[in-house]
């Protein structure tokens, strides 16, 4: 084998050392460390992706990536201790939308097996109501009646669930690239991908589920089967209420007649869902946390933080309460003038509207936690564009803001994060255009 040949190889064996050091040595708040193994992923990501190397090898090296994660506490992310709670709480017959955590600790509240003063104070949102949609709470359930004592059992139970759903993603999307004619490298872009492997499978983030049944709904579709398309999405909506946002266009893809029937089965799916832990009260406090959520989330965000500093230009205080709201409007918006397309006739590009949309809501939301784009990196993946893959990349600046415990992010990163990104995006959509306007001609 000649130099050239084994190089990616060496590639991939470097990326395996740098995910130990990431798993179980890299705190968050060592920024330095974190930002020089994640970009050394990255080259080695970078020049794998673009090297003939067999498909199989490069799959069989994504699987083992995560699976070197699988004994390790998420070291990015402390979000599972919320995880644990609700599985307990659920294995213990008490519904985890109904009451805040506290209410597990008030003196007059009965005590319950491993709801413990020390767990509570893992958690980062102990003011706030869950807000894990029921496909989660089962799976947290899951990990609690498997590891009812262990919070390193729980998650190693959580990880497994991942790693299986990760797992049917690289796979489903290996057949879906074949089917719409691209190349099976393009299945690299996101199995290989060094945000997807650490945020989800190292981390634990849910949209792992997320990314597998939209993927297994996008499937259906190709071979036209509408009504057992919808039960996936309703999955997918079940792990996260963000595929409600892409409806629009699922109905523009389908139409009228074939929409009603894939609605119909979409709405007893989620009834099915979200009825068990359902009541008036458990309805308050759910939405209570989603209108926090764009009242007073802000994280790494782009658009957002221009319009807050000219809000505090004009009236000297944050705006948050307005502009929040204001550009989740701007975001349906732009949602439906994608869906009044005249023409969504292959899953292809059903996919690509998908990813426009859930662009335009990321680059508008008051909120863009790292682990979100990897949505993205999926639906693109299907496609010539690669700016999710950059964005990706860029995305590890936002842990600057965790090197202290007052959570300071750093605006000149952020600033540089987006710069990048959108300077990349326009590049893509310029050769895009040029590419279809020279094609026009040639016809």
């Amino acid at each position: 084998m000649d130099r050239k040949h084994v190089v990616p190889y060496l590639a991939l064996g470097v990326s395996a050392l740098v995910y130990l050091a990431l798993g179980y040595v890299t705190p968050r708040e060592d920024f330095t460390q974190l930002l020089l193994l994640m970009l050394l992923a990255f080259v080695a990501y970078t020049y794998v992706t673009t090297q003939k190397i067999k498909v199989w090898h490069g799959i069989a090296a994504a699987l083992f990536f995560r699976l070197l994660f699988l004994f390790a506490l998420p070291a990015l992310s402390d979000d599972y201790f919320r995880f644990v709670w609700d599985g307990r709480l659920l294995l213990h017959g008490q519904n985890p939308y109904l009451h805040l955590p506290s209410y597990y600790l008030e003196s007059d509240t009965p005590a319950l097996p491993g709801i413990t003063p020390e767990l509570f104070r893992q958690l980062n949102s102990p003011d706030y109501y869950s807000v894990y949609p029921p496909v989660l709470q089962g799976i947290f359930w899951l990990s609690a009646a498997l590891s009812p004592d262990s919070v390193l059992g729980s998650v190693l139970v959580l990880r497994v669930v991942i790693l299986l759903a990760e797992a049917g993603s690289i796979f489903l999307l290996l057949r879906l690239v074949r089917r719409m004619g691209l190349p099976d490298r393009y299945t690299l872009l996101y199995a290989l991908n060094p945000l997807v492997v650490v945020e989800l499978t190292g981390n634990l983030h849910p949209e792992a589920l997320l990314i597998f049944f939209l993927l297994l709904f996008l499937y259906q579709l190709h071979y036209q089967r509408y009504l057992i398309a919808a039960l996936p999405f309703a999955l997918a909506i079940g792990a996260k209420l963000l595929p409600l946002m892409f409806l629009p266009i699922v109905w523009r893809k389908l139409g009228l007649r074939r929409f009603v029937g894939f609605g119909a089965v979409l709405l007893g799916a989620l009834l099915l869902l979200f009825l068990p832990l359902l009541s008036v009260e458990v309805l308050r406090n759910f939405f209570q946390s989603i209108d926090l959520y764009f009242h007073r989330f802000e994280f790494n965000a782009s658009v957002y933080y221009l319009l807050r500093w000219l809000g505090f230009q004009l009236t000297g205080y944050n705006q948050i309460a307005v502009i929040g709201p204001l550009l989740s409007l701007v975001t349906l918006g732009a949602i439906l003038t994608m869906a009044a397309v005249k023409n969504l006739g292959s899953v292809k590009r059903l996919a690509g509207y998908m990813a426009a949309a859930l662009t335009v809501y990321l680059f508008l939301s008051t909120t863009m936690h790292p682990w979100y784009i990897t949505t993205l990196v999926a639906l693109t993946a299907m496609s010539h564009f690669r700016y999710a893959a950059v964005w990706s990349g860029l995305a590890v600046f936002s842990y600057a803001a965790y090197r202290s415990s007052t959570y300071t992010e750093n605006l000149w990163l952020v600033a540089l994060e987006y710069t990048l990104v959108l300077l990349w995006l326009w590049a893509e959509l310029y050769l895009y255009r040029q590419q279809k306007k020279y094609a026009n001609l040639a016809k």
